[in-house]
């Protein structure tokens, strides 16, 4: 590797600073003397997080020149071995020798590309720098292998898609107004919302077209970098066929033996151990988030068939092209990607299937915190009768009375037995208060 090239990268990222960025919701810990790392799919935003801190630093009144930026998704930097990163500490420190390296701010983007990057990153933390922040797509890597490493020190702040509030923020649309005009500005936002996802860079776009040409070109570099090039795998069209078939299935739990069948009877050949893989790859990369079905008995829950969300409706728009009305299904992936936005360490997502089914289960520790359906909505006899039966059955096998039904635009309390409650909720304004 040229230092002189890491130079050259260095200063020219130095240069860019500061960036004109709209700010997310939950902004990275400053000072905190843990390595922070920044893990989400592809596009989310993780740079542009990792920006935003050097924006605030400099507000502060700190040096540009204590920020050194490394994105190894660079072509040349990517060949890059882990035998020669210390050359990126050589370039920085011939470039500024009287800046004292314990000050510096260092930014490693999509840095899981390098393999062995672990080891040189605990080494900067253990005897030069505390203030490092390292991003990547890939949920095993900048887990894992940090933990096992890195033994306790990383801080694991996870970027997804943008929220509904900040979809609002960077739309200019208000949050918090209650009159009508405002308010029927909001419930628009959602619709769009809705269909078209949260990724920043597409949801500043006007051009629909080239949105959905975007959203594309996003599914195939997951599909041929993240899956197939750092997974080493071949049978490129049934794997982009199987993950189009995990997407149409949303909302539903997904029986990958039943997929492996379908492709057998396609004449297509590809083994059910790979099938399983490559879904487990899938989730690593973030393409999708995946939850099990609630049982008291742990082996239930791991042999139950898992249901699998789209980490973006967009995305799966663009890759599917849908000839039908999926709004309820959409709606539904929507809801579980702020519950899960909105986590916390202790808590888990599960559905509920028995006689009936209740969408979302949400335990915190050892508790049921709460009971979650989706509909669009309550207006259809039937729909209601469904959806009632379903989250009653799953409060009386957990216990919970916490139980909400959230539609695109209905309001209600219903008080099906004494004692217990269902609130109906707006999807928008639901978004808004859980965050």
């Amino acid at each position: 590797m040229d230092k002189l090239y890491l130079k050259s990268q260095i200063a020219m990222r130095q240069a860019e600073f500061p960036t004109d960025l709209k700010k997310r919701e939950k902004s990275l810990p400053v000072g905190d003397g843990k390595i922070v790392t920044i893990p989400g799919v592809r596009r989310c935003g993780k740079s542009s997080r990792m920006e935003n801190v050097i924006n605030e630093l400099l507000s502060q009144g700190i040096d540009r020149r204590r920020f050194l930026w490394v994105g190894f998704d660079d072509e040349r930097l990517v060949k890059m071995s882990s035998d020669e990163m210390h050359l990126i500490l050589e370039a920085y420190t011939e470039m500024y020798p009287d800046i004292p390296i314990n000050s510096v701010y260092m930014f490693f983007d999509e840095i899981q590309l390098i393999e062995g990057w672990e080891y040189f990153v605990m080494r900067i933390y253990k005897h030069y720098s505390k203030n490092i922040y390292i991003s990547g797509s890939n949920a095993t890597m900048l887990s894992s292998e940090l933990k096992s490493v890195l033994r306790g020190w990383p801080e694991e702040d996870e970027t997804l898609p943008l929220s509904f509030k900040e979809y609002c923020n960077f739309k200019g649309v208000k949050t918090d107004s209650w009159l009508e005009p405002d308010l029927a500005k909001l419930r628009n936002a959602f619709l769009e919302y809705n269909n078209e996802g949260g990724f920043p860079e597409v949801v500043l776009m006007e051009n629909p077209l080239l949105k959905v040409k975007t959203l594309q070109t996003y599914f195939d570099t997951m599909l041929l970098k993240d899956l197939v090039e750092h997974y080493k795998l071949s049978n490129i069209e049934v794997l982009r066929y199987y993950l189009k078939r995990i997407m149409a299935n949303l909302t539903k739990p997904t029986s990958i033996r039943s997929i492996h069948g379908d492709i057998k009877s396609r004449g297509l050949k590809v083994s059910k151990d790979d099938l399983y893989d490559w879904a487990n790859y899938a989730c690593d990369i973030f393409m999708f988030l995946r939850i099990s079905n609630y049982s008291k008995s742990l082996q239930k829950i791991e042999s139950s068939q898992p249901k699998y969300y789209c980490i973006d409706n967009g995305l799966r728009d663009a890759v599917l092209l849908p000839q039908s009305n999926d709004d309820g299904k959409k709606l539904e992936n929507t809801v579980f990607l702020q519950l899960y936005r909105t986590r916390t360490p202790i808590d888990t997502i599960y559905y509920y299937q028995g006689k009936g089914e209740c969408d979302f289960i949400v335990q915190r520790g050892t508790e049921i915190l709460k009971l979650i359906q989706v509909t669009w909505s309550m207006m259809d006899s039937d729909t209601r009768k469904r959806e009632i039966a379903g989250i009653l059955e799953a409060s009386k096998a957990t216990g919970c009375k916490n139980l909400q039904i959230i539609t695109y635009d209905e309001t209600e309390d219903i008080e099906v037995e004494e004692g217990i409650m269902i609130h109906v909720i707006p999807a928008w304004q639901w978004l808004l208060t859980l965050s």
